[in-house]
């Protein structure tokens, strides 16, 4: 199936319920093999308007915020798993009400809630984040095992007993990774928390296994899990939140002016890179755009830019067949995950729309942000 990028306005975030659904199938088939529990990371994908297809495959949610969790709970329902650096003590009953399963980032933030934990009225499974200090992630902003990390409590810190009332590990050290790296780490772990592991309930891994990126390994992944179930006894439990919607969608994009800029045409569009692709600058990373081709000489290259005043608010540069003209649509591929869950109101510019292209090749708008929800954003 193609969407027709003539129906949907601009700027707009797309997603394609079709390839959604395809991902969600692959992670069914994962669960039915190996008996692992797949649960949806809210903080890399958190489109609520189609939990109610996700619900029909995925266990339930994991959130990082209070906000998250009453969405998991509100949205999605079945389990939410929460893990925070740091719980908020006047959030706290409240969190409690929204989740199934607590895990506390440090013994401290543990000790401190422990009390509030076992005296409420419904049962929460606790776990520990710990960390294996060992990650492969080049990319020294997303490595939660850099040294000096806040995030996870180390082996030295720990010891060789759970506390009491502590019924899981949780790990996050992968970032859009293979199995491999998954089994590397998993390695690490056993060798350094092997006594850990034994007295667990669950496990958590975390998010980042890229299960549904084209040429990943789904039977060695099933193979690890069902050999870490066997051996540890545990229940397995993963969180992706890039896998969800991996290449499920699109953010549309107009020219609204080209001019040359000391020999590279600069094509501003009507988004911003900063505000609505935030992850461009952060990782760095270069979308791909639907129609652009490698250079060829005697084309000139277009420096795509956005619409605040940042001058760093740009991305490319990028090669067109034909040259670009003022009114063209751009579109970029792959924008689903960690994309719209990061965007900003900076400058005041136009948020994008949000919409879906359904099964039966029709679209559906389901959201546009306006000045209401850019003024309560401020004071």
């Amino acid at each position: 199936m193609s969407i027709d990028f003539t129906q949907v306005p601009s700027a707009c975030f797309v997603l394609e319920e079709t390839k959604l659904r395809h991902n969600l199938a692959i992670m069914q088939r994962v669960q039915q093999a190996s008996g692992v529990k797949i649960i949806l990371a809210l903080k890399g994908f958190s489109m609520f308007s189609v939990f109610p297809l996700v619900r029909q495959y995925l266990h339930g949610t994991t959130a990082s915020s209070l906000n998250e969790a009453r969405l998991g709970f509100e949205e999605f329902g079945d389990e939410v798993h929460a893990y925070c650096p740091a719980y908020f003590s006047d959030e706290f009953d409240e969190m409690m009400k929204y989740c199934t399963h607590l895990t506390f980032n440090s013994l401290n933030q543990w000790h401190k809630f422990k009390g509030r934990v076992q005296k409420h009225a419904k049962k929460i499974s606790c776990g520990l984040r710990i960390n294996p200090e060992y990650a492969e992630i080049e990319t020294e902003l997303y490595n939660p095992c850099a040294l000096g990390t806040r995030l996870g409590i180390s082996t030295e810190q720990l010891g060789d007993a759970l506390p009491e009332g502590i019924e899981g590990i949780h790990f996050h050290t992968l970032c859009e990774s293979d199995s491999y790296a998954l089994e590397r780490t998993l390695r690490v772990i056993e060798n350094r928390f092997a006594p850990l592991l034994h007295q667990a309930k669950w496990l958590n891994w975390g998010g980042g296994h890229s299960m549904t990126r084209e040429g990943y390994n789904l039977s060695h992944l099933v193979e690890l899990i069902q050999e870490f179930k066997a051996k540890y006894q545990v229940e397995i439990i993963m969180e992706p939140g890039s896998a969800v919607a991996w290449e499920a969608g699109y953010l549309t994009a107009t020219v609204e002016d080209i001019f040359d800029s000391q020999g590279i045409k600069a094509a501003v569009l009507d988004i911003s890179i900063s505000a609505h692709l935030p992850d461009c600058i952060e990782m760095p990373y270069t979308p791909t755009v639907l129609g652009a081709t490698d250079a060829v000489p005697g084309q000139p290259a277009y420096r795509l830019g956005g619409l605040s005043c940042l001058a760093g608010d740009f991305v490319g540069d990028y090669h067109f067949d034909q040259p670009l003209k003022i009114g063209d649509r751009i579109v970029f591929n792959d924008m689903m995950h960690y994309t719209m869950v990061k965007t900003t109101f900076f400058n005041g510019v136009r948020h994008p729309a949000i919409g879906i292209w359904r099964e039966d090749n029709t679209f559906e708008l389901v959201a546009q942000p306006d000045y209401q929800a850019f003024k309560d954003k401020l004071s």
